[in-house]
């Protein structure tokens, strides 16, 4: 086994000066980087501070003894801690199964055997970085599972996800929520004219000046389908998500890519709009259905422009006239400029 011991932190929480400095000389002897904590308390802001690979903990300690830091530092980080190796003078079965029951990972007792004490504390920090390394291939692993391959957006798992997660959010916080479905104009002429590969190019210039065209972290760009993007916005007004969809329109429309078959013999983008304060009544696919269906009266309308709807409210559904429409549209439309 081998462990790079110049970049690992040791802390030492002992209130026993004599063996904390017995523990120090040795461990920065092998090369470590050691923190040390004369009691229980100091321990944990210590901890917080540097952020060790290992921790080794003394189990008595006035105050705040070892294994009820332990406690807190398993809740505080969640379970997400770095491995606590307890020294101990107790041997008892009780005091044993406490220390593991805690997330004790190991044990040396007092008097110290320096050798075990070695091997212990290089295993025990080689675990703790290949844990670490795992996690984050796992968590790169996740990632790439939420990302169109083509496009380089994220995908329509990502899109389910993220919307259910932002509808909860605005039940809760009474936040509104606005989202953009994008469609490609005249795409199938666009392929039929240019091939399969310069429709893939198309898409991956088109997704990538959608997302030029989104300013706050927060705002997602998703591929929707096919030709189709969607664009959620959390805490996001019908002025503000109709003032993005101008963006994304015009973004597209100026980056002049070629499509003879086009009336602008560019290609160009339709966007319906959808509004919503989210609640208990209303499930996220009706703020999709109403972004659908602004898309389709943008087609209609002639392309290369943005239609908005308001899902509209209960209460505003309970005012309205017996047959009147749920939804209420926007007049207001973005027409190529002559």
């Amino acid at each position: 086994m081998s462990v790079n011991p110049d970049s690992a932190v040791i802390l030492v929480a002992d209130d026993d000066p004599f063996i904390r400095h017995m523990l120090t000389s040795y461990l920065e002897r092998e090369g470590y980087q050691v923190i040390e904590a004369p009691h229980g308390e100091a321990a944990l802001d210590l901890y917080f501070y540097h952020l060790p690979d290992l921790v080794l903990l003394d189990a008595l300690m006035p105050v705040v003894d070892g294994f009820e830091v332990c406690r807190r530092l398993q809740a505080l980080t969640q379970g997400n801690l770095a491995p606590v190796l307890m020294i101990t003078g107790l041997e008892d079965e009780k005091s044993v199964d406490q220390a593991f029951e805690i997330g004790v990972v190991d044990y040396v007792t007092k008097p110290i055997n320096w050798a075990v004490l070695r091997q212990r504390v290089r295993r025990l920090i080689l675990q703790h970085r290949l844990e670490i390394q795992l996690r984050e291939a796992n968590h790169r692993l996740q990632k790439l599972t939420m990302i169109d391959s083509l496009t380089q957006v994220a995908n329509r798992r990502r899109f389910d996800e993220y919307l259910l997660q932002e509808w909860g959010r605005g039940v809760r916080e009474s936040l509104p929520l606005s989202l953009v479905i994008c469609d490609i104009d005249n795409f199938k002429n666009y392929n039929d004219h240019y091939g399969h590969q310069a429709g893939d190019r198309c898409l991956q210039e088109v997704a990538k000046t959608l997302n030029q065209c989104i300013s706050r972290p927060a705002d997602l760009v998703t591929r929707y389908g096919g030709e189709e993007f969607a664009v959620i916005l959390p805490n996001t007004t019908m002025e503000g998500a109709t003032t993005v969809s101008q963006r994304l329109v015009q973004g597209i429309q100026q980056r002049e890519l070629p499509h003879d078959t086009a009336p602008q013999a560019i290609v160009t983008v339709s966007c319906g709009v959808a509004n919503v304060l989210p609640m208990a009544d209303y499930l996220p696919s009706d703020l999709v259905f109403t972004a659908d269906q602004a898309l389709y009266q943008a087609k209609a309308q002639g392309r290369n422009q943005y239609q908005a709807i308001y899902v509209m409210p209960p209460a505003a559904k309970q005012s309205m006239p017996p047959g009147a429409a749920s939804a209420m549209p926007i007049l207001r439309s973005l027409w190529p400029e002559a």
